[in-house]
């Protein structure tokens, strides 16, 4: 089974995004929604526009909704040949039944899914034909589709095992997603937890005293999930959407999901979240107001800050997670009551939702966000904490607990339902660093860095610097992990790691400031021509060097992929040069690259072409500091070449670019020195009196401009004539200007503005 086409029967937040999601793939799509009163295309068309404007965006390049072909439920026909049909229609079990009556009539032989968020699947199948029940399974996607990495995947005991091999290759390889099988029960996994976590901290909300602010200050990050927390989650996914789901849980499980009424209150008056500007929160103007529930009012928002929490929030998450029921007072007790809460009931429900604890887990840390799923959360408080806690609150021992021997992971193994410890199932096409590192792969190591052996005669440069930034122990990392690749004849180098917050913020400003601050000009000189011939040897290494960026990748960092004998991205991918917000322009061989990136593009078509088209493009996104949304947009904007690869799938990314450097490596030659001609004075001219237009524009500030002119004069190749130029000559000028803007007062502002407030200034 192969799926080439994808039909998606309703156009609404979950429908039109998965659509979204699977044209960004490269997947032509059939859009059906009920048909309109005047025009029968209505709903359907207003679908497929509430992805073009979503924030965060659902298409990664709007121009991939060209490969959605629109329709009505009345044309069902036009989903004859689909592989795969997705149900998205009105969480009811009746017009899903009777849609899927009308598929099985249309007799198509395309696998058939729901992406029910907690329906049964026996449910669903009831009529239905022994034909069509062997092409069914669940298939729930989490909002926002295009971001959260999980797709589960519900297959019934009638399930043909081939379609949901397919539907599983699929998902992960060409939509990117961490799928995990579930068990037919209500909620499936991720929402079955979810969701009873989340009306459990409403409720120890309200018996402890606490305001949503200050739960969400608990339930965040500082326990390892997501900076939206509790109650911005539920803002974002909509009170309407959990209140639909909590009262199907409670229908079918027979168990209280009952949100407080309060809730039903807010619903009640339409304040249902983001999508109507108001639920637990609301902005008004640039202010956000917070929901106090026992007055019924909206309240400036209280951030709750303890120095307690300030003092944990930047351990490791097994340290922090201990520490937080040791919080002072109501916030110390809500902590270690949720978390006990929590931990007892997937402890319960584990083997009714899931085949195994890693499925638990990996739904959700894909699902959630979560660093660390449920079972790897209790491994680390340990097991006694959980005894003792659960006899403190009234609550059994599980006969999971009862089973664990000491932990729930050990030695590569998870502890099975059965009482029995099995092998971690391995991840097709995945490369996880971890066991690499464990089963002693580390060929070199430092601070800040290491070089693992990723096997084939492969190796990989991790970056253990803070944000993946550069500095002199990051860089002294790499040339070793070069000259160590090179002496002992490996085929080549990756470079990347599994951080799951950015590939790189850049240099590492913080020691700019601070050499500045001291005086230290030469070293710094020397440190901007190491960053340069650091790129330089990139560019110039005798065997393949892929990058494999993903997420933030900024900066230095960018920098240095740009210069890598390939690129290997993740989809997501948000790249760009920003130099220029801190008041200085990239010195890393950045602004050599687009210059001569850009004009070599134009001069292929002969010698008559006007090079400042090039020079121009380069000088607008480095001014703008122009960053990508998507690896998609990256390599519209220039920062991936054609030949560069895009990787759907986080997980796979290192393993891609591996098989990249495998496949350079036999026949591969380094790209030679580069020459072409700067323009000199006259385009730098150009590029001054826009400069100025600016500015009297009051668009500009006066060091805004001064930025400007030094960018303008690397990328002219100076206020001479027109002359050719080397690489070298290039970067020459890019350092020079670089340590001219760091040498200004305004631009040292920017930098420790920056590195304060995490924001740009602007002065």
């Amino acid at each position: 089974m192969r799926i080439k086409k994808i039909g998606v029967v309703g156009s609404g937040t979950m429908g039109g995004a998965i659509a979204a999601l699977a044209a960004s793939a490269g997947v032509p799509v059939v859009m059906l929604d009920i048909p309109g009163q005047e025009d029968k295309l209505e709903l359907v068309k207003k679908g497929l526009e509430r992805q073009l404007k979503s924030k965060p965006a659902s298409f990664m390049d709007k121009s991939r909704a060209a490969l959605i072909e629109l329709g009505t439920t009345d044309e069902l026909e036009k989903l004859k040949d689909c592989d795969w049909i997705v149900e998205v229609i009105i969480e009811k079990p009746e017009p899903k039944q009777a849609l899927f009556a009308r598929l099985e009539a249309l007799g198509t032989k395309a696998i058939v899914s729901s992406n029910t968020s907690g329906i049964p699947m026996k449910t669903l199948l009831e009529g239905r034909g022994e034909a069509f029940r062997k092409r069914f399974l669940g298939t729930h996607f989490f909002a926002p589709v295009r971001y959260l990495h999980l797709l589960e995947l519900i297959p019934t005991p009638e399930t043909d095992p081939a379609v949901l091999q397919t539907m599983r290759q699929f998902g992960e390889r060409i939509l990117g997603k961490g799928t995990v099988i579930c068990k037919d029960a209500p909620g499936f996994i991720a929402n079955r937890l979810g969701v009873f976590g989340m009306t459990q901290a409403m409720r120890l909300m309200m018996s402890e005293g606490l305001t949503i602010d200050e739960v969400d200050a608990l339930t965040g990050p500082l326990m390892g999930r997501p900076k939206s927390a509790t109650f911005r989650t539920g803002d974002i996914s909509g009170l309407d959407v959990l209140k639909l789901v909590s009262s199907e849980l409670s229908h079918t499980t027979g168990e209280d999901f009952r949100m407080p009424d309060w809730v039903e209150q807010l619903i009640q008056q339409g304040h249902l979240g983001e999508k109507t500007g108001a639920g637990f929160y609301k902005k008004v103007g640039k202010d956000i107001y917070t929901y106090d529930y026992t007055s019924g009012e909206y309240k400036p928002q209280q951030k709750l800050r303890l120095d307690e929490i300030a003092a944990i929030k930047d351990l490791p998450l097994n340290e922090r997670l201990k520490r937080v029921s040791e919080l002072p007072g109501k916030y110390g007790a809500f902590a270690r009551k949720l978390f006990l809460i929590n931990a007892h009931y997937a402890l319960e429900k584990a083997q009714e939702i899931a085949y195994d604890i890693v499925s638990v887990d990996r739904a959700l840390e894909w699902g959630f966000a979560w660093e660390q799923g449920p079972f790897k959360n209790m491994d680390a408080v340990g097991l006694d904490y959980l005894r003792k806690g659960f006899a403190e609150l009234g609550l059994s021992e599980p006969e999971l607990l009862q089973k664990a021997q000491g932990s729930f992971y050990k030695d590569g193994q998870y502890l099975g339902f059965d009482g029995q410890y099995h092998p971690i199932p391995a991840e097709e096409g995945v490369i996880r660093l971890e066991p690499l590192k464990a089963a002693g792969k580390t060929l070199l190591e430092g601070k800040e860095y290491a070089l693992l052996d990723l096997g084939d005669g492969v190796a990989l440069f991790e970056n253990r610097a803070k944000m993946g930034t550069w500095g002199e122990g990051s860089i002294s990392g790499l040339h070793k992990s070069l000259d160590w690749v090179d002496a002992h004849g490996y085929a080549g180098l990756v470079i990347g790691h599994e951080d799951p917050r950015t590939f790189s913020a850049g240099a590492n400003l913080a020691l700019v400031l601070m050499a500045v601050q001291e005086g230290a000009w030469d070293d710094l000189e020397l440190a901007t021509r190491r960053f340069q011939q650091t790129s330089l040897r990139l560019r110039r290494s005798p065997f393949p060097v892929v990058a494999a960026p993903f997420g933030l990748t900024l900066g230095g960092g960018a920098e240095f992929s740009l210069h890598a004998s390939a690129i290997q991205a993740h989809a997501e991918l948000y790249m760009g040069l920003v130099e220029t917000g801190v008041g200085l322009l990239p010195g890393g061989g950045g602004t050599k690259e687009l210059l001569f990136r850009f004009t070599q593009e134009l001069a292929a078509y002969g010698p008559d072409i006007d090079l400042f088209e090039g020079v121009k493009r380069a000088f607008q996104m480095i001014m703008l500091a122009q960053t990508s949304t998507s690896a998609l947009e990256a390599r519209n904007m220039g920062f991936l070449r054609p030949s560069d690869g895009i990787s759907m799938n986080r997980d796979r990314l290192i393993a891609d670019a591996k098989r990249r450097v495998l496949f350079m490596a036999p026949d591969f030659v380094p790209q030679p020195p580069a020459k072409i001609r700067a323009l000199g004075k006259d385009a730098l001219g150009n590029l001054r009196y826009a400069l100025w237009q600016f500015q009297e524009a009051k668009q500009a500030s006066e060091h805004d401009v001064v930025v400007g002119n030094a960018v303008a004069y690397v990328l002219c190749g100076g206020d001479g004539p027109a002359r050719e130029v080397t690489e070298q000559d290039i970067l020459d000028l890019e350092r020079e200007g670089f340590l001219k803007l760091l040498g200004t007062k305004k631009t040292q502002e920017r930098i420790a503005h920056t590195l304060k407030t995490g924001k740009p200034l602007r002065n």
